[in-house]
């Protein structure tokens, strides 16, 4: 049987795709002892993606050859600007987070850069480039969302963010692009390698970034 095209991708980017699944902000968020400070941080950082996802998401839905494909992009656009946006609104309420606290922080490099990799991979009108990004940015948060334990944290900005992650509509939106790209990439396989990698390198800098500012106990030994 020949290995699927996406396992390929995914083997080719270890180890960082590993240390991501179990990056220690996934192992703490999983135990819901993953601190508000950590959390924040993440938090802000992670809802500044929608704009650049969204317009990702479209360039999919427009460069898609079947009209089924994009009914599935549709409407998984309509969930992340309403019921994931709204995770993320009612989660800064419940964390203090004010507007200007929303606003203020600056765009981490991890950030910025993954801004800058959808935006690319949308300007280039390629069906492959684009899903290689999304596949990435959806099946590595399935990976390490099935990971968790029942029952899930008490608290809700933990427990949501991990079943927004791990439910049946989202396994068969992952499902769906794995096999998308299963089928397009290999025609565009070094594109779709240099997106897929690149995207993985940037998941395992940005769950890094949530803890900048913590102090560096080295120095303080």
């Amino acid at each position: 049987m020949t290995e699927r095209f996406t396992e390929i991708l995914r083997q080719a980017s270890q180890p960082a795709w590993s240390q991501s699944v179990g990056h220690r902000f996934v192992t703490e968020l999983l135990a819901g002892t993953v601190s508000d400070a950590v959390m924040v941080r993440y938090l802000v950082q992670d809802h500044r993606f929608i704009d650049s996802f969204l317009t990702l998401l479209g360039a999919a839905l427009a460069s898609a050859d079947s009209f089924e494909a994009r009914i599935r992009f549709g409407r998984f656009i309509s969930m992340v600007s309403g019921e994931e946006n709204t995770y993320f609104l009612r989660s800064f309420e419940a964390l203090g987070v004010s507007e200007q606290d929303r606003t203020a922080p600056p765009d981490s490099e991890a950030t910025a850069g993954f801004k800058a990799l959808m935006r690319e991979a949308a300007a280039t009108h390629s069906y492959a480039a684009a899903l290689s990004v999304l596949v990435v940015a959806e099946w590595l948060y399935l990976d390490w969302a099935q990971k968790a334990s029942q029952p899930l944290p008490a608290n809700f900005i933990h427990a949501e963010w991990i079943t927004l992650h791990d439910n049946p509509d989202f396994r068969g939106f992952v499902g769906f692009l794995r096999s998308e790209l299963d089928r397009v990439g290999p025609s565009e396989a070094e594109t779709s390698r240099d997106f897929f990698l690149r995207a993985v390198a940037l998941e395992k800098a940005f769950f890094d970034s949530a803890y900048d500012d913590e102090p560096d106990r080295r120095r303080l030994a």
